[in-house]
């Protein structure tokens, strides 16, 4: 069967004369699966953060593009992601946040795993009394481990299994940000917020990439990180983003500030950058704290993001946290009637795809470029093995 069909070339041509992805990519169903298979589980995705599960025998039950996942520190400490199934018939196993405090236990025919995913019991599978039987053979019959990495306390995954090594795929960034590879304190409670935004998951990156829009859409934010502040992040077929070269760090009542990070360059006193990791996670960094956005994309018009924040230290300033959540809070809410605007907007044949500015959207452009080829390659493998 041919894979859906929407013309790219115009895409993928110098950001002087191209055109922007197709409504088709943020309004059709079959479009969308497309992408979730060659842009969200081909690659490395956003999926939580380790602080989801703090301490060993942690569990969290998640379901992303559709698929019941189970996030969980297990007993020596290691973050884990399996698929939420048992694999005698397909049963979920955890269904809510919880401790497991010996084995997860299957609650249909009570097969029970270890935290690190092996069948470790398969009670009355021979008959009653009987705990062991010919094909079943527990060393084979463990749970299903998705590829996972953790950095930046953002929690990555790959689904389809294939993609190069998470330290090779990423390696331009991590050495960018090399300063920042050490200790991230989450905030806590207090710095975790989610919004739910009615758009495809696309547009937030888009809208992330740029400084553009700041003086229309952030205007206090642009009082003093004004857009001729700003510079653009871009690496081709990895990521990109913007910078501001005048960050101004939030203080207290008191004129108290969080702790800086150890031992950065002096760059990091006045800047900050804020760069989307392809596919779905927005980064941001600064002297004194760091913020992970993860977007879980729910359909062709419907995403979650899910906002975290870090500090250099373990025990910040609870006021102040909140002061900096509520901030960050204000800026990605003024975003949301700009990605909306524009989902609505691609509901009309007459639009495009859109023109790029060739001296403001570099990283947007870059964006759908990598979208662009990732698609094409997928329907040119999909359509050879027919």
């Amino acid at each position: 069967m041919r894979m859906e069909t929407t013309t790219l070339s115009s895409v993928r041509r110098p950001i002087s004369s191209a055109h922007g992805l197709p409504n088709e990519h943020y309004t059709s169903p079959a479009v969308f699966e497309e992408e979730r298979e060659a842009l969200l589980m081909a690659g490395w995705s956003g999926l939580a953060v380790a602080a989801d599960v703090p301490t060993p025998g942690d569990t969290v039950p998640l379901t992303f593009l559709g698929i019941p996942l189970l996030l969980i520190r297990d007993k020596s400490g290691t973050v884990r992601v399996f698929h939420n199934i048992c694999r005698h018939r397909g049963m979920i196993l955890v269904d809510a946040p919880r401790k497991i405090e010996g084995a997860i236990r299957c609650p249909y025919h009570s097969w029970c795993y270890s935290t690190e995913g092996r069948l470790v019991s398969t009670p009355h599978v021979g008959g009653p009394g009987q705990n062991t039987a010919d094909g079943i053979d527990k060393s084979f019959l463990g749970l299903i481990e998705v590829r996972s990495h953790v950095w930046m306390g953002v929690v990555w995954i790959n689904l389809s299994g294939d993609a190069q090594p998470f330290e090779e795929a990423n390696a331009d960034l991590l050495a960018r940000w090399i300063e920042f590879d050490k200790p991230l304190y989450h905030g806590g409670e207090d710095s975790h917020f989610q919004l739910s935004v009615n758009c495809n998951w696309k547009l937030a990156v888009e809208n992330y990439c740029e400084s553009y829009h700041l003086p229309w859409v952030h205007p206090d934010l642009n009082t003093y990180s004004r857009l001729e502040d700003h510079y653009h992040i871009e690496a081709p077929n990895r990521y990109s983003g913007q910078g501001t070269r005048v960050y101004r760090q939030l203080s207290g009542d008191d004129n108290r500030t969080f702790p800086d990070f150890e031992g950065l360059s002096d760059k990091w006193d006045t800047a900050a950058e804020y760069i989307t990791a392809y596919p779905n996670v927005l980064l941001g960094v600064h002297r004194d704290h760091a913020f992970a956005i993860i977007l879980v994309p729910q359909g062709p018009g419907q995403t979650t993001e899910n906002v975290h924040l870090y500090y250099a230290q373990p025990d910040t300033d609870p006021a102040l946290r909140m002061r900096n959540a509520a901030q960050w809070k204000q800026v990605f809410e003024e975003d949301i009637f700009v990605v909306e605007g524009m989902q609505r907007g691609r509901q009309t044949p007459a639009f495009d795809g859109g023109r790029f500015s060739p001296a403001m959207d570099g990283p947007t452009h870059l964006f759908h470029t990598w979208v662009a080829e990732r698609m094409m390659a997928h329907r040119a493998a999909a359509n050879a093995a027919e």
